[in-house]
């Protein structure tokens, strides 16, 4: 698919930053900076992996548990691990994602299914280290190495913002060439 003058770039985001209620307890997380201002440049694809997975809201809430390289995520008071079928559902949207023409993926800060860098993963009820990656957010960046991402907390940083945004770019125009 051909990007015509003036298109605008598409963006994977988190969806609860764009302001819809998918959060575990019925929230969002809106960003009116992301939405709005970065809104003008991108078009949005939007991914809940935990509702599209087939979880309710409100839900649950989930943690990563057991060894921060390869965690499960594990609902915090009844202990049913959803790490199974959130990978097999990640394949299929992953599938689905490189028909989309991505150029980048603005992923929520911290959460155990979408967080890039600085989840918390626990062990026996005992926070073992903040150094996890979400369940979604590993499968994305091993599918697609190569692709800018970020997260919203990073995005809010000058210097962070500026090279993701140059990433996108360059990414933006190397795939233009392929098309």
């Amino acid at each position: 698919m051909k990007k015509k003058p003036g298109e605008k770039i598409r963006i994977g985001i988190s969806s609860c930053l764009l302001g819809n209620k998918v959060r575990y307890d019925g929230s969002h997380k809106r960003d009116r900076y992301i939405a709005d201002s970065l809104g003008r440049f991108f078009e949005w694809v939007s991914v809940c992996p935990e509702v599209e997975y087939g979880l309710t809201v409100p839900r649950e809430a989930m943690r990563l548990e057991r060894n921060p390289g390869s965690p499960r995520i594990v609902t915090i008071s009844t202990g049913i691990d959803h790490t199974e079928g959130l990978l097999r559902w990640a394949r299929k949207k992953l599938k689905e994602l490189e028909s989309d023409n991505l150029c980048g993926f603005i992923f929520k800060s911290r959460s155990p299914s979408s967080g890039i860098r600085g989840v918390k993963v626990y062990a026996n009820s005992k926070l073992l280290n903040r150094r996890g990656i979400g369940i979604f957010g590993a499968a994305f960046m091993q599918h697609f190495p190569l692709m800018p991402v970020i997260d919203d907390d990073m995005l809010h940083d000058p210097r962070l913002r500026e090279k993701f945004m140059e990433k996108v770019l360059v990414y933006s125009q190397l795939t233009k060439k392929k098309e």
